[in-house]
Protein backbone atom coordinates (compact mmCIF):
# COMPACT_ATOMS: atom_id res chain seq x y z
CA UNK A 1 0.00 0.00 0.00
CA UNK A 2 1.22 3.46 -0.92
CA UNK A 3 0.02 5.05 2.30
CA UNK A 4 3.21 6.95 3.24
CA UNK A 5 3.84 8.37 -0.28
CA UNK A 6 0.19 9.40 -0.40
CA UNK A 7 0.47 11.15 2.96
CA UNK A 8 3.63 12.95 1.84
CA UNK A 9 1.82 14.08 -1.31
CA UNK A 10 -1.03 15.39 0.85
CA UNK A 11 1.36 17.53 2.93
CA UNK A 12 3.15 18.71 -0.21
CA UNK A 13 -0.20 19.64 -1.71
CA UNK A 14 -1.02 21.65 1.41
CA UNK A 15 2.30 23.49 1.11
CA UNK A 16 1.71 24.19 -2.58
CA UNK A 17 -1.80 25.45 -1.88
CA UNK A 18 -0.36 27.98 0.59
CA UNK A 19 1.32 29.64 -2.38
CA UNK A 20 -1.95 30.27 -4.22
CA UNK A 21 -2.49 33.97 -4.79
CA UNK A 22 -5.61 35.99 -5.56
CA UNK A 23 -4.89 39.52 -6.79
CA UNK A 24 -1.71 41.48 -6.18
CA UNK A 25 0.45 41.26 -3.07
CA UNK A 26 3.28 43.23 -1.52
CA UNK A 27 6.49 41.29 -0.85
CA UNK A 28 9.72 42.14 0.91
CA UNK A 29 12.93 40.53 -0.27
CA UNK A 30 15.14 39.83 2.77
CA UNK A 31 18.28 37.99 1.73
CA UNK A 32 17.16 34.88 -0.09
CA UNK A 33 13.69 34.96 1.48
CA UNK A 34 10.56 36.46 -0.01
CA UNK A 35 8.36 37.77 2.82
CA UNK A 36 4.60 38.27 2.38
CA UNK A 37 4.53 41.84 3.74
CA UNK A 38 0.75 42.23 3.91
CA UNK A 39 0.24 39.24 6.18
CA UNK A 40 3.30 40.11 8.27
CA UNK A 41 2.12 43.69 8.88
CA UNK A 42 -1.45 42.80 9.80
CA UNK A 43 -0.38 39.84 11.95
CA UNK A 44 1.96 42.02 14.01
CA UNK A 45 -0.79 44.61 14.41
CA UNK A 46 -3.07 41.88 15.83
CA UNK A 47 -0.28 40.64 18.13
CA UNK A 48 0.36 44.21 19.32
CA UNK A 49 -3.36 44.66 20.08
CA UNK A 50 -3.45 41.44 22.11
CA UNK A 51 -0.24 42.12 24.03
CA UNK A 52 -1.08 45.78 24.61
CA UNK A 53 -4.56 44.96 25.90
CA UNK A 54 -3.24 42.38 28.34
CA UNK A 55 -0.37 44.57 29.61
CA UNK A 56 -2.58 47.63 30.11
CA UNK A 57 -5.43 45.74 31.74
CA UNK A 58 -3.75 43.22 34.04
CA UNK A 59 -0.30 44.66 34.70
CA UNK A 60 -1.44 45.55 38.21
CA UNK A 61 -3.99 42.90 39.33
CA UNK A 62 -6.44 44.07 41.98
CA UNK A 63 -8.05 42.07 44.79
CA UNK A 64 -11.32 43.63 43.68
CA UNK A 65 -10.91 43.23 39.90
CA UNK A 66 -11.50 46.10 37.53
CA UNK A 67 -13.80 45.76 34.52
CA UNK A 68 -10.86 44.94 32.26
CA UNK A 69 -9.48 42.38 34.67
CA UNK A 70 -12.95 40.82 34.98
CA UNK A 71 -13.17 40.58 31.20
CA UNK A 72 -9.82 38.79 30.82
CA UNK A 73 -10.63 36.46 33.70
CA UNK A 74 -13.87 35.59 31.96
CA UNK A 75 -12.02 34.92 28.70
CA UNK A 76 -9.52 32.69 30.52
CA UNK A 77 -12.33 30.79 32.23
CA UNK A 78 -14.10 30.35 28.90
CA UNK A 79 -10.95 28.94 27.26
CA UNK A 80 -10.32 26.63 30.22
CA UNK A 81 -13.89 25.30 30.05
CA UNK A 82 -13.59 24.78 26.31
CA UNK A 83 -10.30 22.91 26.70
CA UNK A 84 -11.61 20.77 29.55
CA UNK A 85 -14.76 19.85 27.65
CA UNK A 86 -12.89 18.73 24.54
CA UNK A 87 -9.66 17.30 26.02
CA UNK A 88 -10.70 15.99 29.42
CA UNK A 89 -9.04 16.14 32.82
CA UNK A 90 -5.55 16.53 31.32
CA UNK A 91 -6.49 19.79 29.64
CA UNK A 92 -4.20 22.01 31.76
CA UNK A 93 -1.02 22.04 29.63
CA UNK A 94 -3.05 22.76 26.48
CA UNK A 95 -4.90 25.86 27.70
CA UNK A 96 -2.15 28.29 26.50
CA UNK A 97 -2.09 26.70 23.04
CA UNK A 98 -5.87 26.64 22.59
CA UNK A 99 -6.17 30.14 24.07
CA UNK A 100 -3.51 31.56 21.75
CA UNK A 101 -5.22 30.07 18.70
CA UNK A 102 -8.64 31.32 19.73
CA UNK A 103 -7.58 34.87 20.64
CA UNK A 104 -5.34 35.38 17.61
CA UNK A 105 -8.00 34.14 15.18
CA UNK A 106 -10.78 36.08 16.94
CA UNK A 107 -8.93 39.41 16.89
CA UNK A 108 -7.66 38.76 13.34
CA UNK A 109 -11.18 38.11 12.09
CA UNK A 110 -12.63 41.17 13.78
CA UNK A 111 -9.78 43.37 12.57
CA UNK A 112 -10.96 42.82 9.03
CA UNK A 113 -14.29 44.47 9.84
CA UNK A 114 -13.33 47.03 12.49
CA UNK A 115 -9.91 48.36 11.47
CA UNK A 116 -9.71 50.76 8.50
CA UNK A 117 -7.06 48.77 6.65
CA UNK A 118 -8.03 50.37 3.32
CA UNK A 119 -6.77 53.77 4.48
CA UNK A 120 -3.17 52.52 4.27
CA UNK A 121 -2.09 52.52 0.65
CA UNK A 122 0.47 49.95 -0.50
CA UNK A 123 2.50 49.84 -3.74
CA UNK A 124 0.82 46.52 -4.50
CA UNK A 125 -2.29 44.93 -3.04
CA UNK A 126 -4.10 46.08 0.10
CA UNK A 127 -4.19 45.24 3.79
CA UNK A 128 -6.87 42.94 5.19
CA UNK A 129 -7.43 40.55 8.07
CA UNK A 130 -4.51 38.09 8.46
CA UNK A 131 -6.95 35.16 8.27
CA UNK A 132 -8.08 36.46 4.89
CA UNK A 133 -4.90 34.88 3.49
CA UNK A 134 -4.41 31.13 3.00
CA UNK A 135 -0.80 31.42 4.22
CA UNK A 136 -2.02 32.43 7.68
CA UNK A 137 -4.66 29.73 7.99
CA UNK A 138 -2.21 27.04 6.87
CA UNK A 139 0.35 28.37 9.37
CA UNK A 140 -2.29 28.00 12.10
CA UNK A 141 -3.44 24.54 10.98
CA UNK A 142 0.00 22.93 10.78
CA UNK A 143 0.97 23.56 14.46
CA UNK A 144 -2.44 22.18 15.41
CA UNK A 145 -1.64 19.00 13.51
CA UNK A 146 1.79 18.78 15.18
CA UNK A 147 0.15 19.26 18.59
CA UNK A 148 -2.29 16.49 17.76
CA UNK A 149 0.48 13.97 17.10
CA UNK A 150 2.60 15.23 20.00
CA UNK A 151 -0.27 14.80 22.47
CA UNK A 152 -0.90 11.22 21.36
CA UNK A 153 2.76 10.17 21.36
CA UNK A 154 3.38 11.80 24.75
CA UNK A 155 0.41 10.04 26.32
CA UNK A 156 0.72 6.59 24.71
CA UNK A 157 4.19 6.33 23.21
CA UNK A 158 4.47 4.12 20.14
CA UNK A 159 1.21 2.46 21.16
CA UNK A 160 -0.47 5.58 19.79
CA UNK A 161 -0.10 4.21 16.27
CA UNK A 162 -2.31 1.25 17.17
CA UNK A 163 -5.35 3.46 16.56
CA UNK A 164 -4.71 3.31 12.84
CA UNK A 165 -5.71 -0.36 12.68
CA UNK A 166 -8.88 0.06 14.73
CA UNK A 167 -11.52 -1.23 14.46
CA UNK A 168 -9.99 -3.25 11.61
CA UNK A 169 -6.61 -3.15 9.80
CA UNK A 170 -8.49 -2.72 6.53
CA UNK A 171 -9.12 0.91 7.50
CA UNK A 172 -5.39 1.68 7.88
CA UNK A 173 -5.11 3.88 4.75
CA UNK A 174 -8.30 5.78 5.59
CA UNK A 175 -7.28 6.37 9.22
CA UNK A 176 -3.88 7.71 8.16
CA UNK A 177 -5.31 9.99 5.49
CA UNK A 178 -7.87 11.27 7.99
CA UNK A 179 -5.09 12.66 10.18
CA UNK A 180 -3.20 14.22 7.30
CA UNK A 181 -6.30 15.92 5.86
CA UNK A 182 -7.29 17.61 9.12
CA UNK A 183 -4.95 20.59 8.47
CA UNK A 184 -6.60 20.99 5.06
CA UNK A 185 -10.04 21.11 6.63
CA UNK A 186 -9.02 23.58 9.34
CA UNK A 187 -7.18 25.96 7.01
CA UNK A 188 -9.75 26.00 4.18
CA UNK A 189 -12.76 26.36 6.51
CA UNK A 190 -11.29 29.44 8.20
CA UNK A 191 -9.86 31.00 5.04
CA UNK A 192 -13.01 30.43 2.98
CA UNK A 193 -15.41 31.87 5.52
CA UNK A 194 -13.38 35.00 6.28
CA UNK A 195 -12.69 35.68 2.61
CA UNK A 196 -16.36 35.21 1.75
CA UNK A 197 -17.49 37.57 4.54
CA UNK A 198 -15.15 40.34 3.41
CA UNK A 199 -16.06 39.90 -0.26
CA UNK A 200 -19.78 40.13 0.53
CA UNK A 201 -19.27 43.37 2.49
CA UNK A 202 -17.11 44.89 -0.27
CA UNK A 203 -19.65 44.03 -2.97
CA UNK A 204 -22.59 45.40 -0.95
CA UNK A 205 -20.74 48.61 -0.09
CA UNK A 206 -19.96 49.18 -3.77
CA UNK A 207 -23.59 48.52 -4.80
CA UNK A 208 -25.53 50.02 -1.88
CA UNK A 209 -23.10 52.20 0.09
CA UNK A 210 -25.46 53.38 2.84
CA UNK A 211 -27.84 51.22 4.89
CA UNK A 212 -27.72 47.62 3.63
CA UNK A 213 -24.04 46.81 4.40
CA UNK A 214 -24.40 47.69 8.12
CA UNK A 215 -26.39 44.60 9.23
CA UNK A 216 -24.19 42.46 7.00
CA UNK A 217 -21.11 43.81 8.79
CA UNK A 218 -22.65 42.93 12.17
CA UNK A 219 -23.43 39.47 10.84
CA UNK A 220 -19.82 39.23 9.67
CA UNK A 221 -18.59 40.06 13.19
CA UNK A 222 -20.79 37.29 14.59
CA UNK A 223 -19.68 34.68 12.05
CA UNK A 224 -16.04 35.74 12.51
CA UNK A 225 -16.30 35.03 16.22
CA UNK A 226 -17.96 31.69 15.50
CA UNK A 227 -15.13 30.73 13.14
CA UNK A 228 -12.55 31.40 15.87
CA UNK A 229 -14.59 29.26 18.28
CA UNK A 230 -14.92 26.45 15.72
CA UNK A 231 -11.18 26.41 15.03
CA UNK A 232 -10.28 26.33 18.74
CA UNK A 233 -12.93 23.70 19.49
CA UNK A 234 -11.75 21.42 16.68
CA UNK A 235 -8.11 21.85 17.68
CA UNK A 236 -8.94 20.87 21.27
CA UNK A 237 -11.13 18.00 20.09
CA UNK A 238 -8.35 16.62 17.88
CA UNK A 239 -5.89 16.78 20.80
CA UNK A 240 -8.39 15.07 23.10
CA UNK A 241 -9.05 12.39 20.50
CA UNK A 242 -5.36 11.62 20.07
CA UNK A 243 -4.96 11.22 23.83
CA UNK A 244 -8.01 9.05 24.30
CA UNK A 245 -7.82 6.93 21.16
CA UNK A 246 -9.70 6.56 17.90
CA UNK A 247 -13.50 6.65 18.13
Amino acid sequence: MNVIPCSIKTLKGLYDISGVEVGQHLYWQIGGLQIHAQVLITSWVVIAILLGSVVITVRNPQTIPTDGQNFFEYVLEFIRDLSKTQIGEEYGPWVPFIGTMFLFIFVSNWSGALLPWKIIQLPHGELAAPTNDINTTVALALPTSVAYFYAGLTKKGLGYFGKYIQPTPILLPINILEDFTKPLSLSFRLFGNILADELVVVVLVSLVPSVVPIPVMFLGLFTSGIQALIFATLAAAYIGESMEGHH
